[in-house]
């Protein structure tokens, strides 16, 4: 390993003070303008294989870029980094959500928290944060080349630090390069996707949203709060995604097929079972499905009184027996489905993996292989659920390079 140390940093023996940033995304831009805030005397060049820059963060939050999340509900960062949690706080130390906020107050992109604590620009528009990083590039004339594929240092003779910022590689050819310098790599899986599931009563339903449901996948810890959305697929929404992101690997080793469970309405066995009979009493003679304890909306109560009680699901409130309010207890507690598959969207999918945590110092985040190399943002084996956390993980990562390159100086 010494060997390849002393080999490798030939590529940045040069000292010119010269970055190369593999990347544009939001991780490349905010490492760049942070770097040239720090070192203004540093010349900086971005290359990004496509031929757009930040494509990725303008359709980010359905085209508005969830910047960052306020933290307020999150008691430890496992909650919302599956992987990486520990490295995060340790790195939140360095530039947390507190930070991103004022920084991007101080560089006139004014932010907004919503009720469920996801921080949007003020605008309601990615392009905010877009315009924002493309203007502080111009004025720190920062160069950016787009259609340049980088997969070798030796592309890169001249600079003196090199940051790696592709983000995931949900195929994992981008990472092959990075293995072959010895990095430990975590074989990227998909991550904050939907589910397919074979139930056409189910996808009757599309459009439908329950607020405050629980998903979870039985004989599992994995487990997942939050909005729900019905599909003409399947499902979605808020619960399903960050269920994706805890599960990631259990469903990929699964090949996407495994056992669901849904409560839909969060209530304690006796709380539901009081409900029910409550009502038996006093709606007697109405038809089960025309009227709910639990304010559910009307298909959805109708489709579960036929999943549950099946002929039975016309029977009149006061007919409804013992092994009939358990059934419907069950079905609301713990409605079951299969996943038969996912769907992946560009603006919501995330790669579980990447450069393993162990192949840099979790300090500086420099590559432990290649001296003055260095790994920020998804391309690291650090994913969060939705709601800002993979933006925050961008930002903080970036910023911790640009102070270690800062520091060395």
């Amino acid at each position: 390993m010494k060997s390849e140390k002393i080999i490798f940093f030939s590529y940045f023996c040069c000292r010119n003070m010269r970055t190369a940033i593999i990347g544009g995304g939001a991780a490349g831009f905010f490492l760049a303008v942070n770097l040239k805030e720090m070192l203004p005397e540093m010349d900086v060049t971005i290359f990004e294989r496509s031929k757009r820059v930040l494509a990725k963060v303008e359709v980010s939050g359905g085209g508005r870029c969830n910047c960052t999340n306020s933290f307020a509900q999150v008691s430890d960062l496992s909650q919302v980094y599956p992987r990486g949690h520990r490295l995060m706080k340790r790195l939140f130390h360095v530039f947390n959500q507190e930070d991103t906020y004022g920084w991007f107050e101080r560089h006139a992109v004014h932010l907004v928290t919503q009720d469920d604590e996801c921080v949007f620009p003020q605008t309601q528009d990615s392009h905010a944060v877009i315009n924002c990083f493309l203007s502080l590039a111009r004025r720190y004339h920062i160069n950016i080349y787009t259609g340049r594929k980088i997969q070798s240092l030796d592309e890169l003779g001249g600079y003196d630090y090199v940051a790696v910022t592709t983000g995931g590689s949900p195929k994992g050819e981008g990472l092959r390069w990075l293995a072959a310098l010895g990095h430990e790599i975590e074989a990227p899986v998909p991550s904050l996707f939907t589910f397919s599931i074979a139930d056409d009563r189910l996808h009757a339903m599309q459009g439908l949203v329950v607020e405050n449901a629980a998903a979870f996948i039985p004989g599992t810890k994995y487990r997942a709060e939050g909005p729900l959305l019905i599909t003409h697929w399947g499902m979605s929404g808020p619960a399903i995604l960050k269920l994706s992101s805890y599960a990631a690997r259990h469903l990929a080793d699964n090949l996407y097929h495994a056992p669901l469970s849904i409560n839909w309405i969060q209530q304690r066995e006796e709380d539901i079972q009081r409900a029910l009979y409550e009502m038996s009493i006093r709606e007697a003679q109405k038809l089960l499905a025309t009227c709910n304890p639990f304010g559910l909306q009307q298909r959805l109560w109708s489709y579960l009184l036929e999943k549950a009680l099946d002929q039975r699901a016309t029977l009149r409130w006061c007919e409804l027996n013992k092994k009939n309010v358990n059934r419907l207890v069950n079905i609301l507690m713990n409605d079951t489905y299969q996943i038969v598959g996912r769907a992946a969207f560009k603006d919501e999918f995330v790669t579980c993996g990447g450069v393993s945590l162990k192949a840099v110092n979790p300090s500086t985040l420099e590559s432990r292989h290649v001296p003055h190399l260095f790994f920020a943002g998804e391309v690291l084996d650090i994913d969060g659920i939705t709601g800002g956390f993979n933006f925050q993980a961008a930002w903080t990562t970036a910023y911790t390079i640009a102070q270690s390159i800062a520091k060395n100086q």
